[in-house]
């Protein structure tokens, strides 16, 4: 072998560990940084710079303000709001809408948990025809309510608690 293909060879080498060496500290940095979760009630929504450009050259419109709707024609005499009432995360408050509620510890549900017994997709609560329901999504721990573990679909009847792992749930009005 020649001298040059045996340099190449080492800068090769030492490449390789560089790229390692980075991988390496890229996964320590995940492990020690943990999973970054997005705060949804300060994030807005961005404008595209093309529909920017296609507003400011439409004329003024006259701005009229959202109707609100009353609470009571809204949800009826149903729950408005989830809220911790134990756990990591007491005192947390979820408004309700039409919606479901995914709990769990990835990043993408709604409620998101910090704790060990909850699986990243744990369970949903959802509103089926003028009735909320809570669903165990094939967590490891199970979720209950009012003590008894949930195997299907079940009615969650407001201010009955709902554990999932260390958290306890209420629906609230």
């Amino acid at each position: 072998m020649s001298e040059l293909t045996i340099t190449l060879l080492r800068l090769g080498y030492l490449a390789l560990l560089w790229v390692l060496v980075l991988f390496a500290i890229g996964v320590l940095r995940r492990d020690l940084y943990g999973t970054r979760i997005t705060d949804r009630r300060r994030r807005k929504a961005a404008v595209p710079a093309a529909a920017a450009a296609a507003v400011a050259t439409e004329p003024s419109k006259p701005e009229t303000a959202p109707t609100r709707i009353p609470r009571a024609a809204r949800s009826g005499s149903g729950p408005g709001r989830l809220v911790v009432t134990e756990g990591p995360l007491r005192g947390t408050i979820v408004p309700l809408g039409t919606s479901s509620v995914l709990i769990g510890r990835a990043p993408g549900c709604t409620l998101v948990l910090d704790d060990d017994y909850s699986s990243s997709r744990h369970a949903r609560i959802f509103p089926q025809n003028g009735q909320w329901f809570v669903e165990d999504l094939g967590s490891t721990n199970g979720t209950f309510v009012a003590d008894q573990r949930v195997e299907a679909p079940t009615p969650v009847p407001t201010g009955t608690p709902v554990r999932v792992g260390q958290s306890v749930l209420e629906l609230q009005r």
